[in-house]
């Protein structure tokens, strides 16, 4: 039986620390070797520091998989769906490797990180490195609770986890997008709330949808609902980063389907018919992104040895 990486469907944490790596050899074999000791790296931590409720994820770029693992590959796994319209962006800036580090102590994130890198160091660069954390109750910067719909209990599984009857191969696995954005706070906060409420068509202090939810609100443009389904195709584990002159969301979610991701970003960056966009995309912009593959534990242990 396949087991997925516990990070896919874990319960949100406080922290994360985020690896985005390129290779710089050839070495293909030293790499397929090194992952499981990354997935071991995971499981000291979580043993060692069972109260920081430690995660991680290992996840492949669509554009280093052939690379990697030579026999096959994600049925859905495609370079970043870049997309442009007018002055809303999604940039395609994948890399190689996406590692990401989650606990409830950002001591743990840290001393985690720094293993992975002398683990990894002779082998990749790092492209960049972003810490986030929990903002008040689960919220964005922006100040409205962020992916309150996401899948619960089970269904996270569902939602997340790549079924053996569909893809056999890569059963246990998830498809994760990746994008950093970047916020326009100053501007954000010029709005008053009602303005803001009409933004995102929900209610700031409740959560709750706004009577004046609108085509082109951020809760019904990013709700990653596939046509004919009636729960979210994605689960959404972004996290606030930032300091004080840079603030933002690293956005991430994992699905057992591609297509959900692409569907969601057409609908915020395009719109529909009507023109309707994600208008809280004039508050924030997409800085960077990447397709990625998190295999189960079991093909990444099993391909180590190839």
């Amino acid at each position: 039986m396949t087991q997925p990486q516990k990070g896919i469907c874990a319960e949100p944490n406080l922290h994360a620390h985020y690896l985005l790596l390129n290779v710089i050899d050839d070495d293909a074999q030293t790499i397929r070797a090194t992952l499981p000791r990354l997935l071991d790296l995971f499981e000291f931590y979580e043993n060692e520091h069972y109260e920081a409720m430690v995660t991680g994820v290992v996840a492949i770029g669509a554009s280093f998989w052939d690379e990697l693992y030579d026999q096959g590959k994600p049925g859905e796994l495609h370079p970043f769906p870049a997309m442009q319209c007018e002055d809303r962006s999604a940039p395609d800036t994948g890399c190689d490797l996406f590692i990401q580090v989650r606990a409830d102590r950002l001591d743990i994130c840290h001393a985690m990180a720094c293993d992975i890198m002398e683990l990894l160091h002779l082998h990749v660069e790092l492209v960049e490195q972003v810490q986030g954390f929990r903002y008040l109750d689960g919220r964005d910067l922006n100040g409205f609770v962020y992916a309150s719909d996401n899948p619960r209990g089970m269904t996270r599984r569902q939602v997340a986890i790549v079924d053996a009857q569909l893809e056999p191969d890569f059963a246990g696995g998830s498809y994760v997008h990746v994008q950093r954005y970047q916020h326009d706070l100053r501007r954000w906060r010029a709005l008053s709330e009602r303005q803001q409420e009409q933004v995102m068509g929900k209610t700031r202090e409740h959560d709750r949808v706004s009577v004046e939810q609108s085509a082109s609100s951020h809760s019904l443009r990013g709700a990653a609902v596939l046509p004919g389904a009636s729960t979210p195709g994605l689960l959404k584990q972004g996290m606030p980063y930032g300091d004080l002159l840079v603030q933002g969301l690293f956005f991430i979610s994992c699905s057992a389907s591609a297509q959900a991701f692409e569907t969601m970003l057409h609908s915020q960056i395009v719109g529909n018919s009507e023109g309707d966009y994600d208008r809280w995309l004039d508050f924030t912009s997409a800085q960077s992104g990447g397709a990625y593959f998190a295999p189960a534990v079991t093909f990444i242990r099993q391909q180590a040895s190839r």
